[in-house]
């Protein structure tokens, strides 16, 4: 029997016009869709109505599909010869546990590919208006989950390193970061981060009801409050944050134009006493 192929594919941060065009042929021709929570509704909504799709979404709630389930269902699939499109959001293979997932299965003897998307790391800040790179403020990104407790013993992040590397100039970008960005920001502040450090965050980038905040390290915690910002957000950490003010009118005008994303939307004002 004919074993069919595994495709990892990457379903970049939202708007269905960031899907490479390899991604867009294979969400087409494949039999069975394995989909994130995270993969916005329009992309889910592209295949045809012949294609199994297949919710695998793991949420904070605790209603969750395991990864062990997850892997079972790629490789019965594939062996029975379907040939499988396993979608993510952003890059399979930033913070998409894309390199396990091609492990398990080599190790069932699986074919598959991997097929990058845009990640969020970048195109989160991007669509905002906010290079992650720039020539008069950043020369290097660093990119990290925000989901762990930077206070526990056995973190694999250094937050020392990366308040110092914010403090040299870099950008520190973090992904899944909404739930601990009080820790998140302490931790940077900890390390001798400026609290005047701009920072921003940008909910559901490049979507219809994309969102973005604003403020510095010290107050960026009660800015997200205000204005209710709910996962996936992106937060972005240093002095390219400041480029948004020189550029953001244009942005507003242009978003009118995306097919998909409407114009981009600015926090409210700060209350004034």
């Amino acid at each position: 029997m004919r074993v069919g192929t595994v495709y990892l594919v990457g379903a970049g941060p939202g708007d269905p016009d960031l899907l490479t065009v390899k991604a867009r042929r294979l969400l087409d021709e494949a039999d069975v869709v394995l989909y994130d929570g995270l993969v916005s509704e329009t992309i889910r909504d592209l295949p045809p109505a012949s294609v199994d799709l297949i919710d695998v979404s793991k949420r904070g709630d605790g209603e969750r599909t395991t990864q062990a389930e997850i892997n079972d269902r790629m490789v019965r699939h594939a062996t029975a010869g379907d040939d499988v499109v396993r979608l993510k959001s952003g890059d399979p293979c930033v913070f998409g546990r894309g390199g396990e997932e091609a492990e398990e299965l080599a190790a069932a003897g699986v074919p598959f590919e991997i097929v990058p998307g845009i990640t969020s790391a970048v195109a989160g800040a991007s669509v905002a208006g906010i290079p992650p790179t720039h020539r008069d403020h950043a020369s290097s990104l660093t990119v990290v989950t925000g989901h762990e407790d930077p206070t526990k013993a056995d973190s694999a992040l250094d937050w020392g390193a990366l308040a110092r590397s914010v403090t040299a100039g870099g950008t520190l970008v973090i992904l899944m970061g909404v739930g601990r960005l009080p820790d998140n920001m302490a931790a940077l502040r900890a390390g001798g981060v400026d609290p005047e450090t701009p920072v921003a965050m940008i909910e559901r980038a490049s979507r219809a009801d994309e969102f973005t905040v604003t403020g510095t390290l010290d107050t960026i915690t009660d800015r997200a409050r205000e204005v209710g910002i709910d996962p996936p957000a992106v937060t972005v950490v240093g002095d390219v944050v400041d480029v948004r003010d020189r550029v953001s009118e244009y942005l507003r005008a242009a978003g009118t134009a995306r097919s998909a994303g409407g114009p981009v939307r600015d926090e409210p004002p700060v209350p004034t006493e």
